[in-house]
């Protein structure tokens, strides 16, 4: 059984886990599919919006599909969060991705 189908695995027992469905993601991402990890991600956002992580990889994909504005909205979105959660490396991993797309 390969990561993917283990997280598939994992989240038949779990299906709300954060980090489960994160992991899902990143393996659409790995296999070159981000429409699949964007529904996630998206879905994640609206369920889950305490999980930081989210943000910047979301922000992320939308850059690699050309959509700067909506990257940059995501990423002020998980700014705002970070700051509220008091985690300081994505805040940090946040604000600099907002600050490249901002002087591209």
């Amino acid at each position: 059984m390969n990561r993917k189908e283990q997280v598939v695995a994992f989240l038949k027992e779990n299906p709300e886990d954060a980090f489960l469905n994160y992991a899902l993601a990143q393996e659409h991402i790995s296999e070159g599919n981000d429409a699949a990890a964007e529904i996630i991600f998206k879905n994640l956002l609206k369920k889950q919006p305490d999980y930081v992580a989210t943000y910047y990889h979301l922000g992320k994909l939308q850059e690699r599909k050309g959509e700067k504005e909506n990257a940059m909205d995501i990423y002020r979105l998980g700014i705002d969060k970070a700051k509220e959660k008091k985690e300081q490396h994505a805040l940090s991993e946040l604000q600099s991705a907002l600050l490249e797309l901002e002087y591209e």
